[in-house]
């Protein structure tokens, strides 16, 4: 029997070295669209304006392209600099195709950092697809996914160590779900974690994991991604948890109500954690997992943000005060996240 692994940019390594571990976040990434024809004048000028104090509420509140530009290897290991010194030893890039994922850039910047670092596969959701999408059958589409995870990406040696985050909208796509149905045989094929952003409304995590569940695919090894802006009751995350996947608070120092993408009212970091207080207490501890999901310059300490160390310096005092022991914390940070991420090498 083969021994288990996590799948990093710079190599495989044992699950165990992995250390407090962030499964959800973005270091090199380019999630900006073109403007819509009816952008105002100001609007335009403002889009790709550097980032200042005077704009930083309004970039940081509406995320204009530059906010949403992760552009720069050299900031990026600054940042994750900051993580290792807080205490921090891995963090999953969930950047999918289609966002400009950069594989070299990534092991670029978990060499200088000293940071692991786990790399995406898979497709996000329709808006970001690459045109041949709509062309490719799901064989092809998961050939792909098999071929990032096992020789490396784009005719490098660089592999990736997880499938997502496969991006739905909602109702979901057919070429949507195409993809989750070749993300589902790449996580047969492979044994690894299958990352879902689900879409935003409260049927999507249960229509997804149907659909996964119905390919044969094992929902211990389906991540559930973004679940505090997508149900909004205890009894709504224990449904999600009974199935037996991974749920994931990846949302951590988005402290605001005002949500963008969607007419949503967000939950603050101590929701949050009461949400994570009623898993535990629901025997659910082995299935929670916590990140922040930094996508924007706005978020980075460069540009005035939290940073990836908000979980380690804010968070984890806040699961403390609520009565989530260390033992508990260890899970959550440590013990869960290498399971989910540990696949047959």
């Amino acid at each position: 029997m083969s021994q288990s692994i996590v799948r990093t940019v710079l190599g495989d390594v044992d699950p165990a070295a992995l250390g407090h571990t962030q499964p959800h976040e973005h270091l090199l990434s380019d999630l900006s669209r073109p403007l819509s024809p009816r952008a105002t004048v100001g609007e335009r000028a403002l889009d790709n304006a550097p980032i200042t104090l005077d704009n930083h509420y309004r970039v940081r509140r509406d995320h204009t392209s530059e906010d949403l530009r992760l552009d720069s290897p050299d900031v990026a290991v600054a940042e994750l600099r900051r993580y290792a010194e807080a205490g921090g030893g891995t963090v999953v890039d969930a950047t999918s195709i289609g966002l400009g994922r950069d594989p070299a850039g990534l092991a670029e910047v978990s060499r200088r950092s000293g940071v692991h670092v786990v790399m995406g596969s898979g497709f996000y959701y329709r808006d970001y697809h690459p045109a041949d999408v709509a062309t490719r059958d799901r064989d092809d589409l998961a050939e792909e996914i098999v071929a990032d995870l096992r020789h490396g990406v784009g005719g490098t040696s660089i592999r990736s160590g997880v499938i997502g985050e496969i991006g739905l909208s909602h109702p979901p796509h057919r070429e949507e779900e195409k993809v989750l149905r070749a993300a589902c045989a790449a996580q047969k094929e492979t044994g690894a974690a299958l990352m879902i952003h689900p879409g935003r409304d409260p049927r999507s995590p249960g229509q997804a994991l149907d659909l996964v569940i119905g390919e044969g695919v094992d929902p211990s090894r389906v991540i559930m991604s973004h679940v505090e802006r997508t149900v909004f009751s205890a009894l709504e995350m224990r449904a999600i948890a009974g199935t037996g996947c991974y749920v994931e608070f990846d949302l951590f120092g988005q402290e605001s109500s005002y949500y963008s993408l969607a007419p949503i009212d967000m939950p603050n970091d101590a929701t949050r954690v009461d949400y994570i207080v009623d898993l535990i207490e629901g025997g659910f501890a082995s299935q929670v997992l916590i990140s922040q999901d930094i996508c924007h310059k706005t978020n980075l300490t460069r540009y005035g943000g939290e940073g990836y160390t908000h979980i380690l310096e804010h968070v984890l005092p806040l699961m403390r005060r609520k009565a989530i022991n260390d033992v508990q914390i260890a899970q959550i940070t440590v013990a869960n996240p290498a399971r989910a991420l540990a696949f047959p090498g």
